[in-house]
């Protein structure tokens, strides 16, 4: 299979639903460190990454997936979801407000669904049915 062929709206999805099972995934981790170990509130630096490498993987898919896009509409919401979620993953990490987790969630299935949706309804055979959005 060559890397052109890969859809980016498909790598897109798939990089919004490892987030949310990272974000699923990361209670039950630290449980766990908890009872194994005294000092619980000490996350390691790899894991904390993980969510800014599928912010940028969600970014280049984004940016590659709307090249080709008839849907303006649909170019400017997997934007603005990109940039709400990336503001609440930095919200996470920073803390500048109080905001409920479950809010990353919802932005990384929307994030997810909208990759969905685009590839579904833009998933051309050649250049000429999609053509950029200028």
């Amino acid at each position: 299979m060559k890397i052109a062929e890969i859809k980016p709206d498909a790598v897109g999805a798939f990089a919004s639903l490892l987030c949310i099972i990272h974000c699923i995934a990361t209670p039950v981790i630290f449980v766990a460190h908890a009872c194994s170990i005294h000092e619980s509130d000490v996350t390691p630096l790899w894991w904390s990454g993980i969510d800014i490498l599928f912010l940028g993987i969600a970014f280049f898919a984004i940016k590659h997936a709307v090249k080709h896009q008839t849907k303006k509409r649909i170019s400017l919401a997997l934007w603005i979801n990109w940039s709400l979620l990336a503001l609440a993953v930095l919200n996470d990490k920073f803390v500048f407000f109080e905001l409920p987790h479950y809010i990353n969630y919802i932005l990384a299935i929307s994030l997810a669904i909208l990759h969905l949706y685009n590839l579904k309804y833009c998933n051309c055979k050649s250049d000429q049915c999609c053509m950029p959005v200028k």
